[in-house]
């Protein structure tokens, strides 16, 4: 198992209110040594109240990569004509005293996790999105090696510091289907964060998770083949045949016997090969060549 590094850190004096009196020392002489973030809110600003949690979140994840410092606008009128800030919620990334990042209105968590790794980085920092990161890539190396487990040990820990980090959430679904635990895997997926659960990362677990269940229920891949060949108009046993070959890890092989059943009949079973097709493209890399081709391929049938 790899050291993650994953162990809570104090986050005292990462985050304070400050004021027109304390921004010198508490924004101006703090960014000299590391990157500090103000947000400028308001008692009466609605998206303030939820864009301030989940900033503050951001940056105690950072580990003291970056800090934070929180004014109230009403009270700071004077900085506030400074810095030119025409409405709220207005947030700045100060680093070695001048201005280096910033954005006005509120954001989904994604893009504000995206905004602290980039102050962290303007600031010669490690952003800790990076090394989760990096931790995932070797988690899906071990995987691919067959080491599931470890793999499932690995994705574990990084939820652990980040519980909607979908590249890890989406691996440990993976991981799961690996260790043939798919009623595991299915419960994990369904309890993902709301945030994350429509990200492609889950969306390919999901199809992945459809496959095995089918994959347990495949039909011999000789005796369908056999079937097809001895009527090639018996859909069923196409489709059958397409789902035992997929089974039996010929994802080329299930992809042209569908594009074959969906050229004979796109409607047979309520279209029940185009939305195979589907469910394999999804489980796929986007750049695996057998997706492209294959949603190359339909698409020009479809259109034809």
């Amino acid at each position: 198992m790899m050291d993650l590094n994953l162990s809570p850190a104090a986050d005292t004096d990462l985050i304070k209110d400050g004021t027109e009196a304390t921004f010198m020392a508490d924004v101006v002489d703090a960014s000299q040594t590391v990157p500090v973030i103000v947000d400028f809110w308001a008692p009466w600003c609605g998206p303030c109240k939820t864009l301030g949690p989940m900033l503050e979140d951001a940056v105690r994840a950072a580990k003291g990569a970056v800090k934070m410092v929180k004014i109230n606008a009403d009270e700071a009128q004077q900085i506030v004509g400074q810095m030119q800030i025409q409405s709220l919620p207005t947030v700045f990334a100060f680093f070695k005293g001048q201005p280096v990042d910033g954005f006005q209105g509120a954001l989904p968590q994604s893009e504000i996790k995206a905004f602290v790794d980039r102050v962290i980085k303007a600031g010669g920092g490690e952003a800790p999105g990076e090394s989760l990161n990096e931790a995932v890539t070797v988690a899906d190396e071990m995987l691919a090696e067959g080491a599931a487990q470890d793999a499932l040990d690995t994705f574990s820990a990084i939820l652990g510091e980040d519980p909607t980090h979908a590249g890890a959430y989406g691996g440990m679904v993976r991981a799961y289907i690996a260790l043939d635990q798919l009623d595991a895997a299915e419960g994990h997926l369904n309890g993902a964060p709301i945030e994350i659960s429509k990200t492609p990362e889950l969306e390919a677990a999901h199809a992945q998770l459809q496959l095995a269940r089918q994959a347990a229920n495949a039909g011999p891949v000789a005796e369908l083949q056999a079937a097809v060949d001895a009527n090639p108009d018996d859909h069923q046993a196409r489709f059958d045949l397409a789902l035992a070959l997929q089974a039996n890890g010929d994802t080329q092989g299930a992809v042209d016997q569908l594009l074959t059943l969906f050229g004979k009949d796109r409607e047979w079973n309520e279209g029940a090969a185009k939305t195979q097709l589907f469910t394999i493209f999804d489980a796929l890399k986007a750049n695996d060549p057998i997706a492209l081709n294959g949603r190359r391929k339909l698409s020009s049938m479809i259109f034809a």
